[in-house]
């Protein structure tokens, strides 16, 4: 009789450079800080409450679902808290406990683990939640009426909503630099440009996020608020606004740029990143929301599958 053997069946990638999802999610929290540490300043205790119960609930719903699934526990690898994180940071510091609750949930649970887990999710959990949030209770994503008892001697309310409302000569007196210093209202970890600029310089140069992504996102929404302010400048703003306002920088560097949603190769990345950003322009200019940041990093992961079967053509081969 023939010896009978088992065999082993791994799916790919079979070579493995011995990075580790902990690794990564520690560093993108790393590169947070900045962004994350002028909000604390700007909004004080009730922002870093709401990080707090942010990421406690996050870790809380990925624990627990480890306990129900009867799964290893993963709370060590980061990135629930990761995803808290992330989820906070878009949030006003006003936002309401049972509401950053929700978001976590749906985020971990619904975003996460109802597509398999890391590496299996259509969409980026982060984004999903707002999505619902926003879709559900959109009155707590209006920065202006959220943070109205708030002391703050910006020059800039929420200048996405100011734009929306009163068209671009409202906005006409901003400093740019002003803005890329965060003196404007909207999320705890969102205004300050250049924290969320130098945090994303570093997640490249550490080959944590792909350039392509970001820096292509970046290009799509300045040339379409080029194009839309060229041709109807009293009606529309230029690109300064849009870069430097709303979720722009942290969709960029933190959320489009996510591995699972996201493309792998060179061509599809650059298509990926300009789609978004050129239906961040769109919606925010001819849509009913203020920002469209997220529903347009929702639109491209859902395509992203398919800009991945564009590559370049195998050397040899014949068509």
């Amino acid at each position: 009789m023939f010896e009978q053997k088992k065999l082993v069946v791994a799916h790919p990638p079979f070579w493995h450079n011995g990075d580790r999802i902990t690794r990564r999610s520690y560093h993108i929290i790393l590169a947070t800080l900045p962004a994350l540490l002028m909000g604390f300043k700007t909004y004080g205790m009730p922002a870093v409450a709401v990080v707090c119960l942010s990421m406690a609930s996050a870790i809380g719903w990925e624990l627990g679902f480890n306990k129900i699934a009867k799964q290893p526990v993963t709370i060590g690898d980061g990135n629930a808290a990761l995803i808290g994180l992330l989820l906070a940071i878009l949030f006003p510091a006003t936002m309401p406990w049972w509401a950053v609750i929700t978001g976590t949930f749906i985020a971990v649970i619904i975003g996460k683990h109802i597509f398999g887990g890391i590496g299996s999710n259509a969409f980026n959990p982060v984004a999903l939640a707002i999505a619902i949030l926003m879709i559900s209770w959109n009155q707590f994503f209006d920065f202006d009426g959220m943070l109205v008892n708030y002391d703050l001697s910006f020059p800039a309310a929420y200048p996405l909503a100011t734009l929306k409302h009163f068209g671009p000569t409202s906005v006409s007196s901003l400093r740019l630099v002003d803005l890329f210093q965060g003196y404007q209202t909207g999320a705890i970890g969102a205004t300050c440009g250049i924290g969320l600029v130098l945090g994303g310089i570093y997640l490249m140069l550490r080959g944590f996020i792909r350039w392509e992504i970001s820096l292509s996102f970046l290009a799509g929404i300045a040339v379409t608020a080029f194009l839309f302010n060229m041709f109807a400048p009293l009606r529309f703003a230029g690109p300064g606004i849009h870069l430097l306002s709303g979720y722009t920088l942290v969709g960029a560097f933190f959320l489009a740029t996510e591995d699972s949603s996201s493309p792998v190769h060179f061509l599809p990345m650059l298509i990926y990143g300009a789609v978004g950003g050129m239906m961040t322009v769109l919606i925010r200019n001819i849509g009913v929301y203020i920002d469209g940041v997220i529903l347009s990093i929702l639109i491209i992961n859902m395509v992203s599958p398919l800009l991945d079967k564009i590559r370049p053509q195998a050397l040899g081969k014949v068509v």
